[in-house]
């Protein structure tokens, strides 16, 4: 069974206290055979916010974004996005989840980071992991976020939660982590730093 203070306790010596270097978890990660990312690839750097309401049952926020959107239309998705200028991994995720959520980052008490993920469009992005106020206030960036939802983080630290699916690409088959939450499918690069999370903290 989930206990909240058993994960703070492992998140505290297992998170890293520093930003990674480099990445060591990928979109190619189950596709030896199948893979999209080309070796040397030029990287750019992002941050997402897996920010944890500390709620009675802690909550993990999630993004759906829109459908008319050119890249990723319609997936869920952590906040964040791309990391500008000069700015540090923290501050991007942070400056990301008020852009998109509204998400004021005086509610946001950040934990540590977890293992960067080099996605197919080419970006190493780095998790932050924190909790966030009951308190806080959201409110969905219309041009970019359709929706704005939370799933118990008993749930998605759940490995029984977690499946592993394909599809056809160019005629081979993909593999990808997928987690099934009511009508919503959480999958590819969210899934991965998902379980990439998970691995970090109780394996």
């Amino acid at each position: 069974m989930f206990n909240f203070d058993d994960f703070l306790a492992r998140a505290k010596t297992r998170l890293l206290r520093e930003p990674p270097v480099g990445w060591n978890h990928s979109d190619d990660d189950m596709n030896e055979r199948a893979q999209l990312i080309p070796d040397g690839v030029s990287t750019k750097p992002a941050a997402v916010l897996v920010g944890i309401v500390t709620r009675d049952e802690p909550m993990v926020i999630l993004t759906r974004r829109q459908d008319h959107l050119t890249k990723h239309a319609g997936q869920i998705a952590f906040p964040g996005g791309r990391v500008d200028g000069a700015e540090s991994i923290e501050q991007a995720a942070l400056r990301e989840a008020h852009e998109e959520c509204g998400l004021a980052s005086s509610f946001v008490q950040p934990l540590g980071y977890s293992d960067n993920f080099l996605t197919i469009s080419h970006y190493v992005v780095t998790p932050v992991i924190a909790l966030v106020s009951p308190l806080s206030q959201f409110q969905a960036q219309a041009d970019e976020v359709s929706e704005i939802f939370e799933v118990p983080l008993s749930f998605l630290m759940d490995v029984k939660n977690c499946q592993t699916q394909s599809r056809d690409f160019k005629g081979q088959a993909r593999h990808f982590y997928v987690y099934p939450f009511g009508e919503r499918y959480i999958w590819g690069a969210t899934a991965g730093m998902i379980r990439n999370l998970y691995e970090r903290l109780y394996v």
